[in-house]
C-alpha cells in the first residue's frame, strides 16, 4: 500500500483527493434532516427487503401498512401546512377588513376608556381606569393588531385599542354665521 491510498477517498465509485473532498463537502450547504422523509422511507423500505432472509421472508403486508401509514402522515403534514397558509390569508382578509371599516372613523369623535393595572404596596392587583374624548386621526395596524389614532382636546395623540372605544359621534357642525 502507498501513501497516496490515505490520502484519497471513495464516494460512489469515484477516488477523490481526502482534503479537496472534505472541503467540498464542508463547503455544500447541508440540509437539516429532522424526520424521515418520504425518499429516506422508501430507501429503507428497499434496503429491507434486499436485505432480508429468502428462506424466511417477512410479511409484505407489514411493509403495506407501513407504506400506507407513511402516505397518510404525509397527505395529513400537507394538509397542515395548507391550513397554515389560509390562516394566514383569512387573517390578512380579516385586517383588511377592519382597516376599511375602521378608517370611516376618521374626522369622528370617540369616547375612550383606558384601563391601568398595577400592584399597590402589598402586591395587590389594582386596576385603574381614565376616560378620554378625542378625534380620529388614523387607523394604525402595530405587530399585527389594528388600533385608532385619536387626538384628545389637548392635542396630544393616543393608539386605541379599538376594545377601548365606547362611543362614536359625528364632530359639531360650526354653527352657521347670521348674516
Amino acid at each position: 500500500m502507498n501513501g497516496t491510498d490515505l490520502n484519497t477517498i471513495t464516494s460512489d465509485g469515484m477516488k477523490y483527493n481526502r482534503a479537496k473532498y472534505e472541503a467540498a463537502q464542508k463547503g455544500q450547504a447541508t440540509r437539516k434532516n429532522d424526520s424521515l422523509g418520504k425518499d429516506a422511507f422508501l430507501q429503507l423500505l428497499v434496503t429491507q427487503l434486499r436485505h432480508q432472509d429468502p428462506l424466511s421472508p417477512d410479511d409484505n403486508t407489514q411493509y403495506i401498512a407501513q407504506l400506507a401509514q407513511f402516505s397518510s402522515l404525509e397527505q395529513m403534514t400537507q394538509m397542515v401546512k395548507g391550513l397554515g397558509e389560509v390562516a394566514k390569508l383569512v387573517s390578512n382578509i380579516d385586517s383588511s377588513v377592519l382597516v376599511g371599516s375602521l378608517s370611516n372613523m376618521i374626522g369622528k369623535n370617540i369616547q375612550w376608556t383606558h384601563a391601568t393595572k398595577t400592584t399597590d404596596k402589598e402586591g395587590n392587583p389594582k386596576t385603574s381606569s381614565e376616560t378620554f374624548v378625542g378625534n380620529v386621526r388614523g387607523i394604525k395596524i402595530i405587530k399585527g393588531k389594528t388600533v385608532v389614532v385619536a387626538q384628545d382636546a389637548k392635542g396630544k395623540l393616543h393608539e386605541v385599542d379599538i376594545s377601548e372605544i365606547e362611543a362614536v359621534a359625528d364632530p359639531p357642525k360650526p354653527k352657521a354665521s347670521g348674516k
